[in-house]
């Protein structure tokens, strides 16, 4: 009996010592100059250590000067990225109003991976 409890506590800690590697994940965008009024494209890949597609939940804000947030809607609709399911790779794109012209600001996004959260920033300046 007293071999058997040794065992098992010699795999848990074994277990607990190794862990689940990393994943991997990456914010591709086209620049920090985006034009007004047209399409910025960007996408956010999430992949497991063996490198295959990861499945992931994502939020998006930007982030103006004076600090406050403000959630991103996906593409021209009216439904905010918040707590978004994607598997490998989620991609979009941000249309900048005028009204954002030469004021610098941010594209964050927190991605999570099972327990793993990654937060992704990004600054533009929309410019003319």
């Amino acid at each position: 009996m007293m071999f058997a409890t040794a065992t098992t506590a010699f795999a848990l800690s074994g277990s607990l010592l190794v862990g689940t590697p990393p994943a991997k994940v990456s914010l591709k965008d086209p620049g920090p100059t985006p034009k007004i009024g047209v399409p910025w494209n960007y996408s956010i890949t999430a992949k497991a250590a063996d490198g295959k597609p990861a499945a992931a939940t994502l939020t998006e804000q930007i982030v103006d000067p004076i600090g406050d947030a403000h959630p991103v809607q996906f593409g021209k609709t009216t439904k905010n990225i918040t707590n978004w399911p994607f598997k490998g790779t989620f991609r979009d794109f941000i249309v900048w109003p005028a009204s954002s012209r030469g004021i610098p600001l941010q594209l964050r996004a927190v991605v999570k991976v099972g327990a793993k959260k990654t937060v992704l920033s990004v600054t533009v300046t929309p410019r003319k």
